[in-house]
C-alpha cells in the first residue's frame, strides 16, 4: 500500500475544523468529502495530478494531515491555507445582534481556502439555477463516472473530481446521461478549456479574481462568488442573485425579506466582510422562512 506523505501544523487560533472545511461539501452524499468523527477527507484535482488529503486535530489543538497519490505534496504544502491561515477578519465589527450571536457561536471559524480554482467551479456551475438535490445529484454522478478514484487507502465511495481533460472528454450522450442543460454544459466545455488560465483567479484575489472568471460566458456573479469563498476564502464575495440567501438577510437583518439590492444595502455596514458576515448568520441558525415559491426539481435526464 502506499505510503502518506504527512505533516502537523498546530494553528495559533481556535479552530472548528469541521466548519471551516463545510463549504467543500456538496450534501451528505458528496463523493469528494467523507467525514468521520476524527477525520475529515477530501479527495481533489491538483496541477500534478489527483489527490487525497486526511486532516485530523488532536486534543491538543494540533492538526495531523496525510496525504496520498500524485498531487499530495501539493495539498500537504497547502493545508495551512485550506485551514484558513491567511483569514484576518480585522476591521470586522458586528452591527446586528444576529451576526454577534453567530460569531460567538462560530468561535473557530475561518475562512478556508483550497487554493485551487477548477474543482469548487465545476461544482458551482452545477449549481446554477436548480435545486441543490439535483445540483448535488448530477455532481456525484460526474465524479463517480468521468472522475477518479480517491488515491491511497480511502473510503471507497471517495472520488476526484474530474479534471479539465476528462470533463472535455465527456460526450453529448454522457452529459445528458447525469441530467445536465446545455447551458451548465457548454460553461464547463468552456472553463475546461482555460481552466490553467482561470488558476490565475487565486493569486489576484478579491473583485479583480472575480472578474477573471467572469470572462468565461456562463460564468455570471453569483458563480465567480462562490468560487472566491472556496478557492482564496475571499471574505467580500456576496452570492448575488442566490434564490434564498437575500430572504435570509433580510429577515435576520431587517425583519423582512429583501431582494438584491436591499441585501447588499443591509450588508453595507459589513463591506469588505460581508460574506463572513454571512457565514455568521448561518452559524447562528438564521435560515429562510419555509414558505413563498421554490424552485421546481427538474430531471433533464428525461427530457
Amino acid at each position: 500500500m502506499e505510503e502518506p506523505l504527512t505533516t502537523t501544523w498546530h494553528p495559533p487560533h481556535p479552530l472548528d475544523l469541521a466548519r471551516v472545511l463545510a463549504p467543500l461539501r456538496r450534501g451528505t452524499g458528496d463523493p469528494a468529502t467523507h467525514v468521520e468523527p476524527d477525520a475529515f477527507w477530501w479527495a481533489s484535482t491538483t496541477a500534478d495530478g489527483p489527490a487525497t488529503l486526511r486532516l485530523r486535530k488532536d486534543a491538543g489543538g494540533t492538526v495531523r494531515a496525510s496525504a496520498w497519490g500524485p498531487g499530495a505534496a501539493r495539498v500537504l504544502k497547502d493545508v495551512p491555507e485550506l485551514l484558513g491561515a491567511s483569514d484576518d477578519d480585522s476591521g470586522f465589527v458586528p452591527v446586528h445582534d444576529a451576526v454577534e450571536r453567530g460569531r460567538r457561536a462560530a468561535r473557530g471559524l475561518r475562512l478556508c481556502s483550497s487554493g485551487r480554482v477548477w474543482d469548487v467551479l465545476v461544482a458551482a456551475v452545477l449549481e446554477q439555477k436548480v435545486t441543490n438535490r439535483e445540483a448535488w445529484r448530477s455532481w456525484r454522478e460526474l465524479c463517480r463516472w468521468f472522475g477518479t478514484r480517491a488515491p491511497g487507502p480511502a473510503p471507497q465511495r471517495l472520488w476526484a473530481p474530474p479534471d479539465p481533460a476528462q470533463v472535455r472528454a465527456i460526450r453529448d450522450w454522457e452529459w445528458h446521461r447525469i441530467g445536465l442543460d446545455g447551458a451548465r454544459r457548454r460553461t464547463l466545455i468552456r472553463a475546461a478549456s482555460v481552466a490553467g488560465r482561470l488558476e490565475r483567479a487565486v493569486e489576484l484575489r478579491g473583485a479583480e479574481g472575480r472578474r477573471l472568471l467572469q470572462l468565461v460566458p456562463g460564468i455570471g456573479p453569483w458563480t465567480a462568488a462562490e468560487v472566491a469563498q472556496r478557492a482564496w476564502g475571499d471574505p467580500d464575495a456576496v452570492s448575488v442573485g442566490d434564490y434564498h440567501l437575500p430572504t435570509i438577510v433580510g429577515t435576520a437583518l431587517t425583519g423582512c425579506p429583501l431582494d438584491d439590492d436591499g441585501m447588499l444595502e443591509a450588508l453595507a455596514p459589513y463591506e469588505g466582510h460581508r460574506h463572513r458576515a454571512v457565514r455568521y448568520l448561518a452559524a447562528a441558525g438564521v435560515s429562510r422562512q419555509r414558505f413563498g415559491p421554490r424552485l421546481p426539481v427538474r430531471d433533464y435526464r428525461a427530457m
